[in-house]
């Protein structure tokens, strides 16, 4: 792969970097959710920007990627993306869902997650 230079990156929530910049890409794992999904470290700035984008995202605007492994990648992050909003819905709210609109948020989490570990997997 190869870094696209003097490209503008979006990192969600009016925040831009230039992808010749960027240093280090670090999921956030504890108190990840909605604007905070990344850590993205950049030359010349000593604490890293918090991205709401996930790092496959980031990378898939840094690099030159073919276009059916970028497509394939934005997909899986979206359903990463749509995973971890379930995860931040309680249990009476789910059942508000289920009730209301039909929606069985248990099994549309579950469902994602075996399709992001088949995918991890390959």
């Amino acid at each position: 792969m190869e870094i696209r230079e003097n490209v503008i990156v979006p990192l969600g929530y009016g925040k831009y970097v230039r992808s010749d910049k960027v240093v280090v890409l670090e999921p956030i794992e504890d108190d990840r959710g909605p604007r905070r999904r990344t850590k993205v470290y950049v030359e010349e700035i000593k604490e890293p920007l918090i991205a709401s984008r996930t790092e496959a995202s980031i990378v898939a605007n840094i690099v030159a990627i073919p276009r059916e492994v970028m497509e394939a990648s934005v997909a899986f992050e979206l359903l990463q993306d749509i995973v971890d909003d379930i995860k931040q819905i309680g249990p009476m709210l789910r059942k508000s869902i289920n009730k209301e609109a039909g929606l069985d948020l248990d099994t549309i989490e579950k469902r994602i997650e075996e399709i992001l570990k088949h995918e991890i997997g390959h």
